[in-house]
């Protein structure tokens, strides 16, 4: 899958509101749904129906569910074998389940992902140190699918 055409349709995001559950490009989307709209784009049909899930995305019961779908779908990588395009998952606090994605723009020391955040709709921020010790999982999409 190439990089930069999956960077390029991250960034066409860029600016759409967050809003929960939502995956529609201007009008809003939450982190799930900024990666199943650049999916949509760059792939075709989303591989699964994403079930309804609160913010809290199985923190009580400590369910890794965003981890698994992620693993059923992506292609697991080292995570720190950057490339742009690699989808990023993040845990947002020690001991909590992994529920925050982005998606890498730029690699090495200008280190970037574009990614729906509470607060401030899809924005592209620097993969900066507190963003590093979050990352918990990098990924590729697929391969062989157009």
């Amino acid at each position: 899958m190439n990089g930069a055409r999956i960077v390029a349709a991250a960034r066409s995001w860029i600016g759409t509101p967050y809003l929960h559950q939502a995956s529609v490009k201007g009008a809003g989307c939450d982190c799930l749904g900024l990666l199943r709209g650049v999916w949509r784009e760059v792939i075709g049909a989303e591989p699964e129906v994403v079930p309804p899930y609160s913010r809290d995305w199985s923190e009580p019961q400590g369910d890794e569910a965003l981890l698994r779908a992620a693993l059923r779908h992506l292609r697991a990588k080292p995570v720190h074998a950057e490339v742009p395009g690699d989808v990023l998952l993040f845990r947002m606090r020690e001991g909590a389940v992994a529920k925050h994605l982005g998606l890498q723009a730029k690699a090495g020391e200008a280190a970037c992902f574009i990614h729906a955040y509470s607060g401030h709709g899809v924005i592209e921020s620097a993969l900066s140190a507190p963003w590093r010790r979050r990352l918990v999982a990098r990924f590729a999409f697929p391969t062989g699918r157009t």
